[in-house]
């Protein structure tokens, strides 16, 4: 499958894709917040920069987009048609980095939460309360 947009129309694309404060990000925070969790935001200190830090439950979330996560058989992970090396390699250092973080976190006594895109996007309100039922029984551990 060959690119259907130029070199500078992908490159503008691919500059455009945000680290952080992504949409589903933004609602998942907020309707945590309506549920009355407090939480910090992306910690540049901790380890993976956490989306989401619940200290109060020692619990961490991250937001994870299908496509860069490779999240298994979903739709949204698809392998671009071009440079497929270079992606092949990208996505596989994603992911070897993703559990490393993870089992750092879980070794500190942390509790992880992943949350995926497609998730949010097909079941949100099926998700979030799978989540705060999960933080709430992490609370007493």
């Amino acid at each position: 499958m060959t690119d259907n947009l130029t070199k500078e129309q992908r490159h503008k694309n691919m500059k455009n894709i945000r680290g952080k404060d992504t949409s589903i990000e933004v609602k998942f925070r907020k309707a945590l917040y309506h549920a009355g969790f407090r939480y910090l935001k992306n910690v540049s200190g901790m380890t993976g920069k956490p989306d989401i830090v619940l200290t109060k439950y020692k619990t961490v979330i991250f937001i994870h987009g299908c496509f860069w996560h490779r999240h298994k058989n979903c739709k949204y992970a698809t392998m671009p048609g071009t440079n497929i090396k270079y992606w092949d390699k990208k996505f596989k250092d994603t992911i070897n980095r993703d559990i490393l973080e993870q089992k750092i976190l879980s070794e500190a006594g942390w509790n992880i939460i992943v949350i995926w895109e497609c998730g949010i996007k097909s079941s949100f309100d099926y998700i979030l309360n799978s989540t705060i039922k999960q933080i709430l029984s992490n609370q007493y551990k």
